[in-house]
């Protein structure tokens, strides 16, 4: 489907506009005028240079700061991933700093664990009586029955105690819903993953292919500034999607798929470059491995064969197949981001990859790059305590490719009876699990059965409800944390530093990790010493670069390096057979299909709709949504329906209803939006609404939690992702 084209949105003017339109808030709204945050129109009388954590793109942000207070957040036009330039989040982040609701004391429980019943304490009181918890765990049970759940950037100090204290338990919920399958694809395919921030040139691309892709709403401001870059330069995009998304809107070719039916669109678009003769027969023949078989397995992967499974015609799956070859090879299949969907999701990674490899985008212009890191000395670290094998590795658990510990596995195991051993305590940082996990009713089981749980977060949000310590972190424009110098299409490094002082009793997470590891006795794993600041320029000194310049400009940039074939990398893949690998033995010798292999989704239950998610341009998961700033611009989700499927449902545009998922779970109200932008048989919503936290004053009850009809999931056998798109719901309208 032609679309006409229209101007992409300018992400400087999306963020700079809303923000400061949402800032003029009465000082009513923010508890008291000393909560406020400034006017952000005034420019500091210090500009102070950091990098953002409103999501976990970590742009380079100026800070500007007058009379002790900040007053605006701009990019930094240095740091390579903001190039002077922030999204609305990160526009917005002077409403975290100056959340009323922030925590503000460390809390102890008094009352029955998830009574919300605290008392304010020392934090000399707080942390000793965690210490003392964490011993009584590592005495009864071994330090393998402690486990941390980490998101966020300032984690890195708690693993380190946690290498010290002996637990291999430590998980990040996003492993297993966001990138963890899309990096065990590509890795089995090309020896390497992707990689975050994505190292893809689609500035130079000719043709850029989404799948299920929410670019603009996933708000990644590089890849946004580049993506509009590639739509001015004429590049022709290709949106596969059931929801006419924000980048489906600057689309040449909409493609609203069938749910869950992705795979066989990849296997279709690849018999027609194949068939055609259409790949690039040199970069194939030299670089890749099983094509003779790739080319056997495609032969019946007709455009009529993928028509009855996806919905798309014949003639669509032609034209757009031609256009993908046509612009190789500098035709970019992205590689999605949160793409864990359906429990098939290795494979879809896997088909991704391959048909990548049949265009020559790897390690090509226009296509993938070969990242350039810029080299920073570590301070020397003790090694980690000999520590048994993570609890999710049991025998009727095994993903063979997961390379890293399961967050949904070390939530069954904390459970009694369900594992080889049992989990008895928790350390929770920066991550809301009953919003983050699916199926939350086997979370609050967990909590309930532990011994212990410890949450060190910036809000109250619902975990630390459950906590039995509550340990409250400063935000990140007030603290250290460690360097940031990631794989990318250039070399750099980025510091983290203090724009202010910590507000109220909150503390950094060094120096928490700092306080609670000279209670355990574990001062050796606290590698950076008495000091992140001193700690951070011992490294970049060592790196031989002026400590007090980094400080003014926020980033290092390292020298050029060549990042493609084109420039003389040659390239190196660590597969079995050295090459990219269109047939993966690895694979087979799981007992899965070494081919991309497509298997149809299970159909609604009659009268029910697929359930599908997405994210917000404003927002950042439920991170941000008590955010007055960002609030200002969206307060609440709504339920996308059909408007065809409204009207035969006897919905009315904009009216309160309720959702019921098959297996009885209930939310509700959530207004209404008939819309001709979703397919007839889903409806969507956008993720992070719904909290149910009594300290959120501002987020609580203000649209649903999708997570709450998350009562399934299918686990990718591969490397045990979580998919979610499973779960179907019927509308009625609201009653309480």
């Amino acid at each position: 489907m032609a679309l006409t084209r229209r101007q992409f949105i300018r992400i400087s003017g999306i963020g700079a506009g809303s923000a400061i339109a949402a800032a003029h808030l009465s000082s009513a709204a923010w508890g008291s005028p000393a909560d406020a945050i400034p006017d952000p129109r005034t420019d500091g009388e210090r500009v102070v240079p950091t990098f953002c954590e409103m999501c976990f793109w970590k742009c380079g942000v100026l800070a500007h700061v007058r009379n002790g207070r900040v007053t605006k957040l701009v990019g930094n036009p240095a740091h390579p991933l903001s190039r002077g330039k922030l999204c609305p989040r990160g526009v917005g982040g002077t409403g975290l700093l100056y959340d009323p609701d922030r925590l503000k004391k460390p809390l102890m429980r008094r009352d029955k664990r998830g009574s919300q019943s605290f008392e304010e304490v020392s934090w000399d009181a707080a942390l000793n009586r965690v210490a003392e918890e964490m011993q009584t765990i590592q005495r009864r049970y071994g330090p393998e029955a402690f486990a941390l759940f980490s998101h966020g950037f300032g984690g890195s100090w708690f693993k380190a105690i946690m290498k010290g204290y002996g637990t291999p338990n430590v998980t990040a919920p996003s492993y297993a819903q966001c990138r963890g399958a899309r990096e065990t694809g590509f890795t089995l395919t090309y020896g390497a993953p992707v990689g975050s921030p994505e190292a893809v040139d689609m500035r130079a691309a000719r043709v850029i292919t989404f799948i299920g892709s929410h670019l603009g709403e996933n708000m990644h401001n590089t890849q946004v500034q580049d993506l509009s870059a590639a739509v001015r330069n004429g590049a022709r995009i290709i949106v596969v999607d059931p929801r006419f998304s924000v980048v489906a809107g600057k689309a040449d070719h909409w493609l609203p798929i069938r749910p869950g039916t992705d795979i066989a669109l990849l296997l279709a678009w690849m018999h027609v470059i194949v068939s055609e003769g259409l790949y690039d027969h040199e970069y194939v023949a030299q670089y890749t491995s099983g094509f003779d078989a790739l080319r056997r397995h495609l032969r019946d992967k007709t455009p009529e064969w993928a028509f009855t499974e996806t919905g798309i015609r014949p003639e669509e799956i032609v034209e757009t197949a031609r256009v993908i070859a046509g612009g190789r090879p500098a035709s970019l299949v992205h590689p999605g981001r949160r793409a864990n969907w359906y429990g098939d999701d290795t494979q879809r990674a896997r088909a991704v990859a391959c048909l990548a490899a049949l265009l020559g985008s790897w390690g090509r212009t226009g296509g993938y790059l070969f990242p350039a890191k810029l080299s920073v000395p570590k301070v020397p670290a003790p090694a980690a305590k000999p520590m048994p094998d993570a609890v999710d590795m049991l025998p009727d658990q095994i993903y063979p490719f997961a390379d890293h510990t399961l967050a949904h596995g070390i939530r069954n195991a904390s459970i009694p009876g369900t594992a080889e051993y049992d989990i008895h305590g928790w350390m929770i940082y920066g991550t809301n699990l009953l919003h983050a996990i699916p199926q939350p009713k086997k979370t609050l089981a967990a909590l309930q059965a532990l011994d212990f749980v410890v949450a060190i977060d910036i809000l109250p949000a619902e975990i630390t409800g459950w906590a039995d310590v509550v340990l409250p972190e400063c935000t990140y424009l007030e603290r250290w944390d460690d360097i940031h110098a990631p794989a990318y299409r250039e070399p750099y490094a980025a510091i983290r530093q203090p724009v202010v002082p910590p507000l109220h009793e909150s503390k950094p997470g060094w120096w928490i990790a700092t306080e609670l590891g000279k209670r355990l006795g574990l001062q050796d794993y606290c590698y950076w010493g008495d000091s992140a600041e001193k700690y951070v320029a011992r490294r970049i000194e060592a790196a031989g670069y002026n400590f007090a310049d980094v400080r003014k400009s926020g980033v290092i940039h390292g020298k050029r390096q060549p990042v493609t074939i084109e420039e003389g990398v040659e390239p190196e893949f660590a597969t079995p057979s050295g090459k990219i690998e269109f047939e993966s033995q690895q694979m087979a010798d799981a007992g899965l299909d070494p081919l991309p292999t497509y298997r149809p989704p299970k159909d609604p239950p009659p009268g029910m709709l697929r359930l599908l998610i997405g994210r917000s341009p404003v927002h950042t998961f439920g991170r941000s949504t008590n955010n007055r700033v960002l609030g200002e611009i969206q307060a609440k989700n709504e339920i996308w329906i059909n408007s065809k499927t409204a009207r035969e449902l006897g919905f009315d545009n904009g009216e309160l209803v309720a959702l019921t998922n098959q297996d009885g779970a209930r939310v509700g109200p959530v207004a209404l939006r008939a819309t001709e932008r979703l397919r007839h048989d889903c409806v969507f919503t956008v993720h992070g609404f719904g909290h149910t936290a009594q300290g959120l004053h501002f987020g609580n009850h203000r649209g649903i939690a999708d997570t709450d009809l998350m009562t399934r999931s299918v686990i990718d056998p591969a490397m045990g992702a979580t998919a979610f798109n499973v779960n179907f719901v019927q509308l009625e309208r609201w009653s309480a």
